[in-house]
């Protein structure tokens, strides 16, 4: 049979068969619609042909970027205060702690800024916050009086007669509740900062926050009147004014700390 007669003769089988009904064109070998077809990757080079040999490029995989942490950015940022006035900017355009946002004031400092001895406090009070300066109201009071008794003063001219006033955190915590230990590992290294740009001979935390801080210990029954060191500083841990109020009998070991302060600060 030509050609032609075969074509004439399959046009003619297929005219019958769809007389017949037929409307699908079916093989000898079934096909599985469902069956997974394996596509190259995109960007494959074949492993034979004209291409194959190319050698694949090396693609870099994109790593996930890392988020800065609080602490990671308040380090950055408090090592580039060189002066008091920066360490207080710094702290203003910090975004990263949340009691920021509940605080009224910034409330940095108070006293000499070459003072001999520095005080370190937990937090500003809802006095403290209003007014801007740390240790007012009946605590502050209090204060002022038992440094008074070994000659030194938050309104010393000299060096040698003044203290220096802070707190570990700038702004006060809601409902006085404790730091939360990330609100602490953020202000750190800014109090860090503040010590090394005050300079001061001794430091005198004042209760359980600021020891844990400091010395990454509490308990300040126990601590109180033993000497200790942070960033290269004495460290003399005493009872909070506050603590007095509520136990006067408090008041004997104040006094055998401030005796040794001023025994610490005599040539």
């Amino acid at each position: 049979m030509t050609d032609s007669a075969s074509y004439f003769a399959d046009l003619t089988a297929l005219d019958w068969q769809i007389d017949l009904g037929a409307d699908e064109a079916i093989q000898d070998t079934p096909v599985n619609r469902y069956e997974q077809v394996m596509t190259p990757a995109k960007g494959a080079v074949p492993k034979t042909g004209p291409n194959s040999n190319i050698k694949p490029v090396d693609v870099m995989p994109v790593l996930p970027q890392v988020q800065e942490s609080g602490a990671d950015i308040a380090h950055i940022m408090a090592g580039r205060c060189n002066s008091l006035a920066d360490l207080r900017d710094a702290l203003a355009v910090f975004e990263h702690c949340a009691i920021k946002k509940g605080a009224r004031n910034l409330v940095l400092s108070e006293g000499h800024p070459n003072a001999r001895v520095m005080i370190v406090g937990e937090a500003p009070s809802r006095d403290e916050d209003r007014s801007g300066a740390p240790f007012i109201g009946e605590s502050g009071k209090l204060l002022d009086r038992m440094f008074a008794a070994i000659g030194l003063s938050r309104d010393g001219e000299d060096p040698s007669d003044a203290l220096y006033l802070t707190n570990l955190l700038p702004w006060r915590v809601p409902q006085n509740r404790d730091p939360k230990p990330d609100e602490i590992a953020m202000m750190l290294p800014f109090l860090e900062r503040h010590i090394a740009l005050v300079d001061p001979d001794i430091i005198v935390p004042l209760g359980n926050i600021p020891c844990k801080a400091l010395l990454g210990k509490t308990g300040i029954t126990r601590l109180r009147g033993t000497w200790a060191e942070a960033f290269g500083k004495p460290v003399l841990p005493m009872f909070h004014p506050a603590a007095l109020f509520r136990d006067p009998l408090k008041k004997r070991d104040c006094w055998a700390d401030l005796l040794a302060i001023k025994a610490r600060l005599t040539p």
